[in-house]
């Protein structure tokens, strides 16, 4: 009995924060640091202050948990923050000064600043106990009038804004999955939008950090199913290539007798410095509605006779100097983005002099996934 109560309490009770020791420690000292540096500041700057003037409003606290806690949520946007206390505090002094019923003025501070705050994409919770401030203190505060907004509210926002943003930068560096292909996701996110569309209810989370969360569990589970298979692995080592100073003319001839799409372009190191494709070719081919598309082709491709030209003459003049390579020891996981949202149709991969050992391409990737698969299917 007693553990049937004590197992139903513990369900009560959030599972443990994914924050780091680390990060959790430099964020309370980062709320230490928020609070005394703007209480230490207005109270040595007396002349700032109205009359009466608080130094520290309550709502400040919470302000400050949402901002180094929880800065992915939407709630903790700089935006937010500035825009729903402030907004919220011209709400609540108005309430307190033309509403001397209470009860009426305390609902319809509250409401009233979440409507503005929705209003002007602003919501931030502590915003509303920021309105009730004034309502609550009748009438000490409505004497300051709407000098209640610039002091204490504003000059608080304003130094814990700053402090925030110095904590963000110099203490916590924000950490980011280092993970290139977070970058170039399979999910889009026009695809996590339109599924928070059909979810009728707050999500605290900003689209960026969600998109970025699914991504991140979606490769951890192909990762998990297929992360013993390396690059090196599934590539193909015999590799057609040209150099910088190869005649256009034997680019040309290599992709068109060996039906390729691409050929890495190397140095003599054997570093790869370039990729010439297909369209590399044909952006130098000028069409005129009088010569056809053969003869043009044929025109840029053969070698100029003259000393002097006109069109580029060699690989290098052409190439295109972008190219994305992969260690022959990266998983297949970092191909999948790569081919399927950039177009990518075959990827360089390298050893770890940075030297070209082989290439990748789509069909390769295919056809050891659906081997995997199957193989996975048999034995299951």
């Amino acid at each position: 009995m007693l553990n049937r109560l004590f197992n139903r309490l513990a369900t009560l009770i959030p599972t443990n924060n994914n924050l780091s020791i680390q990060y959790q420690v430099i964020s309370v000292i980062g709320s230490f640091l928020c609070i005394i540096s703007i209480v230490l500041f207005a109270t040595h700057s007396t002349f700032l202050m109205a009359a009466n003037s608080p130094i520290l409003l309550a709502s400040m606290g919470a302000s400050v948990v949402i901002l180094l806690f929880a800065p992915s949520s939407s709630f903790a946007s700089y935006w937010s923050f500035l825009g729903g206390h402030v907004t919220s505090a011209f709400i609540g002094i108005t309430c307190a000064k033309y509403l001397p019923h209470f009860p009426l003025a305390s609902a319809l501070a509250v409401s009233g600043s979440i409507s503005i705050m929705l209003l002007l994409r602003c919501l931030h919770p502590p915003g509303a106990a920021t309105a009730l401030v004034p309502v609550i203190n009748y009438p000490s505060l409505t004497d300051l009038g709407y000098q209640f907004v610039l002091t204490p509210v504003l000059l608080n926002v304003v130094g814990i804004l700053l402090m925030v943003i110095m904590i963000n930068r110099y203490l916590l560096r924000y950490k980011s999955i280092d993970n290139h292909f977070t970058k170039t996701p399979t999910l889009s996110q026009q695809d996590v939008k339109y599924a928070l569309t059909k979810e009728d209810e707050f999500i605290d989370v900003n689209i960026n950090k969600l998109h970025e969360l699914l991504i991140n569990a979606e490769l951890h589970k192909f990762k998990r199913l297929h992360g013993d298979i390396t690059c090196g692995d599934i590539m193909k080592k015999s590799v057609t290539t040209v150099q910088y100073g190869d005649e256009v003319e034997i680019a040309w001839q290599k992709i068109h007798i060996e039906k390729l799409k691409a050929i890495p372009v190397l140095d003599k190191a054997n570093h790869v410095i370039g990729i010439v494709t297909l369209a590399d070719f044909l952006q130098f081919v000028e069409m005129s509605p009088y010569v056809n598309f053969q003869q043009k082709l044929g025109s840029f491709i053969r070698r100029t006779p003259d000393i002097t030209t006109h069109k580029p003459e060699v690989v290098g003049h052409i190439m295109s100097k972008q190219v994305v390579v992969l260690s022959e020891k990266s998983a297949i996981t970092h191909l999948i983005a790569l081919f399927s949202m950039q177009g990518h149709a075959q990827i360089p991969i390298i050893n770890e002099d940075k030297k070209l050992v082989g290439m990748v391409y789509q069909s390769d990737l295919i056809k050891v996934l659906n081997d995997k698969i199957v193989l996975e299917n048999t034995t299951a």
